[in-house]
């Protein structure tokens, strides 16, 4: 199986780089994803990150990208909850970017 190393410590994954256990998940693993992903975390980022990881509290699922461009245009209000801006923080599609970094399954319905 394959898996990541942070900290001296190893996380499992599956062959697209998410975590199989969403209990391991914390800052620094997202923060060595986000590396690997070539993204640098900003507070926009984290204010996601933290957005999906509630959603998938509640509903026991990972958003499609616009379902979560919906609810994040609810709660962050509309000059956050678009494509453009979702894009602009996470160019390899917002939904699939932002779980695999926030430790979530990947999106039903994404490639």
């Amino acid at each position: 199986m394959p898996s990541i190393e942070v900290d001296g410590k190893t996380y499992e994954t599956d062959e697209e780089g998410y975590l199989t256990n969403l209990a391991d998940w914390n800052k620094e693993i997202a923060n060595y994803i986000a590396q690997t992903e070539n993204i640098n975390m900003t507070e926009q980022h984290w204010e996601v990150i933290n957005f999906l990881r509630e959603y998938f509290e509640e509903y026991q699922i990972a958003p499609a990208v616009r379902v979560l461009t919906k609810a994040i245009g609810k709660k962050l209000g509309p000059e956050k909850g678009n494509s453009e801006y979702l894009y602009s923080l996470f160019p390899y599609g917002p939904g699939k970017q932002a779980c695999k970094i926030g430790g979530l399954p990947k999106p039903t319905g994404c490639v």
